[in-house]
């Protein structure tokens, strides 16, 4: 059997030309990071008649890679697929900061790492080139062949050129991303604090506070949940989900749970698939509403923990340390919230068990003076009338008081 032939692709100077002036456009004008990618997969995949093209970017920890541009619509995978620093041949690529290209037969390679979602990775030859910003890979770009295939040393000068190009482009539209997410989450806090020294009823407070926070973490379900008076299991108060059964649900018990550990630690609790989690006790709605990532946060005020604050995503999703930090913000003000609730509420009982004390007191005056009745048998009277006819005392009170005004 004949082995297959290496391709070999060269570049001209009006083609490397026409590339780089269409870059450096792309890099003048944009601030949309997808869009960004979009245009320099589709520049490379021209340039390159690749049958493949792949964008990775770097976390804001630098620990994952995530996949976030391709040739091939991958809807699903697009966002999801991830590899740790040094994982596979992209991970070294970015880890090293150098290139690799493969010629053919890429999955023998020992740093190859096989993803069962993309196809791709059954393709002969394999280009990976980093997106370098200010000495330190960012990103790494993609470049694959079905067929064996040589990649001429300008192709990868271009195509690591290309890469530093557009690594500036990439860090900017970042930082755009990153300062309207921060504005939105500063309405959303403005909104929660707000809503907190508003007269509205407190269910009304931690509706407001669930919608704002789901919007703002692109969140599938959010919801609050809060401690019951024996401090045993967790009552839902609040949510946003279309999902009845979900909002419906019995309390949940502290012991054995993930939102009780986050009440006994004080401490947010992150999973990255609940379906994947041993302890995840709604195993059937998370496989039903396809939910993944779970992100568990205590409502502590006063150094006590009344409630959580939990957020599902669709997708699988790292929450940022500045996204756990923001809401924790809002759960702490969502608990100030349920506290001057409370607070008021035992005002408001406090005024009206006083104000029934001073009327049933006078009223017991007027039966003493009327019936010639001792303080006590007059307070049983009272109390005996209120049982009887299904009324308060304060009612019965107000009507003894009543009926002596009319008498005078």
């Amino acid at each position: 059997m004949t082995p297959a032939k290496s391709e070999k692709l060269n570049i001209s100077p009006d083609t490397e030309l026409d590339v780089l002036r269409k870059i450096v456009e792309i890099t003048n004008s944009e601030l949309d990071l997808n869009l960004i990618l979009g245009e320099v997969v589709k520049i490379v995949n021209e340039m390159t008649k690749a049958d493949s093209v792949f964008i990775y970017l770097f976390d804001d920890r630098r620990k994952h890679l995530t996949l976030m541009a391709s040739k091939t619509p991958h809807k699903k995978e697009l966002g999801n697929v991830t590899l740790k620093a040094g994982e596979g041949i992209t991970g070294w690529v970015a880890k090293e900061n150098k290139p690799v290209a493969i010629g053919k037969d890429a999955s023998h390679d020992k740093r190859f790492k096989n993803f069962d979602v993309l196809p791709e990775d059954k393709y002969e030859a394999f280009l990976s080139v980093p997106v370098v910003y200010k000495d330190r890979a960012i990103g790494v770009v993609n470049i694959q062949h079905k067929k064996p295939h040589e990649y001429a040393k300008g192709t990868i000068d271009l195509i690591t050129l290309i890469a530093k190009q557009i690594s500036g482009s990439i860090q900017h539209a970042r930082l755009y991303e990153e300062t309207k997410k921060k504005a939105l989450q500063f309405d959303s806090l403005n909104k929660v604090s707000q809503s907190i020294i508003s007269h509205d009823y407190l269910d009304e407070i931690l509706n407001l506070i669930v919608v704002v926070t789901a919007e703002m973490l692109n969140s599938k379900i959010c919801s609050i949940m809060l401690l019951d008076k024996n401090g045993k299991e967790l009552k839902m108060q609040a949510t946003h989900s279309l999902n009845k059964s979900y909002t419906k649900r019995p309390n949940l018990k502290i012991s054995g749970s993930l939102s009780g550990d986050a009440i006994k630690k004080r401490e947010p609790i992150i999973v990255e698939d609940v379906q994947e989690n041993k302890k995840y006790q709604l195993m059937d709605m998370a496989i039903k509403e396809n939910l993944s990532s779970l992100c568990i946060v205590p409502m502590v005020v006063k150094d006590q923990a009344i409630g959580v604050i939990t957020v599902y995503t669709k997708d699988k999703h790292v929450f940022t340390e500045e996204e756990v930090n923001v809401l924790q913000m809002v759960a702490n003000q969502a608990a100030v919230a349920v506290e001057n609730t409370k607070l008021v509420d035992e005002m408001v009982r406090a005024k009206e068990a006083l104000e029934t004390r001073k009327l049933v007191e006078r009223a017991k005056g007027i039966l003493m003076k009327m019936s010639n009745l001792s303080e006590e048998a007059a307070h049983r009277l009272i109390h005996k009338k209120a049982m009887d006819s299904c009324k308060t005392m304060k009612d019965i009170a107000e009507s003894v008081i009543l009926m002596d005004e009319l008498q005078s």
